[in-house]
């Protein structure tokens, strides 16, 4: 029998966790990554679910349509009306939290199981996926598994990324092609919220609206190495003043505009106690309330930090690594989505942060998110969390989505 929301928890709950800060690291391609994508497959095929993998290594397991002897011979995955796609991601960002990912996986496949409990014969076959590399926190391009399978970005391009320690992606994965959304009609994802805005509205599950812009931009500042003793103030050209100043122009600027900027990751050369650093390297994550306001407020950063290079004797170079403009969701899925649940219809809001959806939905596929609610606000962290009662609630706003899609 397959495992219930509640038992498929538990089994994920150690795996990747860190004994000193509670947190998790479910880098992709690594060890405890690859741990959940094996679980992941043992329990599609506890539920007869076909799984088809990518070249890249997203995963699908597949509730078919019953074949026909008239279409048997057919040479189709998946005859008959467009398929409806779930699911989510299983990697972490580092010292992330338990749920981000992971509770979109458990809960689709939950809801699998309470539609089959229903008597729920679908029209449409309904797929539960699992992308990689959705956090981008090894080889820097985030939702990298959707990005592939949509054809958003080619393997020439993504094969020679590389992680922290060199290691190029083509090195970890075969590549190639995929032809895992060839069928899909319609693409789901339910998500812990990462905010408070259904804490504030007292509401247990939401639906997406929008997801902002965002991007991430590395800042490459260099000056010259020097003895931090000998080294008089003013003759130093230190490119660790240019990055503090940035650091605060973009906390301000941010604040100024209403939008988001994180610096969030530096690294330093030679990275020595006693030594000026001959260079300063940080990734700028900002997030905005349109194209507009993103293009605006990277720029003024980027002016103000060149200005500081020009009186600090450095150099700035800057590089868009990903940008992903505004993605909005059909309204008139959300809607549809949304409305008539016993209680009233569930609130439609935005969300800061990026997803697999985002990705889908810039391809053309017609999606929706669901939220479940966040008491901590907390995500990206340890402190993320959801309770129990409110994920049940989410696999049941799941599974009644699904089966409205499917009708």
């Amino acid at each position: 029998m397959p495992d219930d929301f509640e038992r498929m928890w538990s089994d994920l709950a150690p795996v990747g966790r860190s004994a000193a800060s509670g947190g998790y690291f479910r880098q992709p391609f690594a060890t405890a990554e690859r741990e959940l994508a094996a679980w992941f497959e043992e329990q599609c095929r506890a539920r007869d679910l076909r799984v088809e993998r990518d070249d890249f290594g997203n995963v699908v397991g597949w509730w078919d349509l019953p074949v026909v002897e008239e279409v048997a011979q057919q040479p189709s995955r998946n005859p008959g009306p467009a398929a409806v796609l779930t699911g989510s991601h299983l990697d972490s960002v580092l010292d992330g939290g338990a749920y981000d990912g992971p509770l979109g996986v458990v809960s689709a496949l939950a809801a699998v199981d309470l539609m089959r409990s229903r008597g729920v014969t679908p029209g449409r076959p309904v797929g539960v996926s699992v992308f990689v590399e959705e956090e981008g926190s090894r080889f820097g391009l985030a939702c990298l598994g959707s990005r592939l399978a949509t054809g958003a970005v080619s393997w020439e391009t993504a094969r020679a990324l590389r992680d922290r320690d060199g290691v190029a992606l083509g090195d970890v994965v075969a590549g190639g092609s995929s032809s895992l959304l060839a069928d899909v009609g319609t693409f789901v994802e339910l998500h812990v919220e990462q905010g408070r805005d259904l804490v504030d509205r007292g509401a247990a599950v939401g639906v997406a609206s929008e997801i902002w812009p965002h991007g991430r931009y590395r800042f490459d500042f260099t000056g010259a190495a020097n003895h931090a003793g000998t080294t008089r103030m003013e003759d130093r050209q230190d490119p660790m003043l240019t990055y503090a100043m940035t650091a605060l122009a973009a906390n301000k600027q941010a604040r100024l505009a209403g939008q988001r900027a994180t610096f969030g990751r530096v690294a330093v050369e030679p990275n020595g106690t006693n030594a000026v650093p001959s260079r300063v390297t940080a990734w700028l994550d900002a997030r905005c309330s349109s194209d507009d306001a993103l293009a605006t407020l990277v720029e003024a950063i980027t002016q103000q930090a060149s200005d500081r290079a020009g009186r600090d004797g450095t150099a700035l170079a800057v590089t868009a690594e990903s940008v992903s403009s505004s993605v909005v969701f059909s309204p008139d899925l959300a809607a549809a989505v949304a409305a008539d649940h016993e209680g009233g219809d569930w609130p439609i809001i935005p969300t800061q942060a990026g997803h697999d959806a985002g990705i889908l939905s810039a391809a053309g596929i017609p999606t929706a998110m669901l939220f479940v609610r966040n008491p901590t606000g907390v995500s990206h962290s340890p402190e993320e969390h959801a309770s129990i009662a409110d994920c049940l609630v989410g696999v049941s706003a799941l599974a009644d989505t699904l089966e409205r899609l499917t009708r």
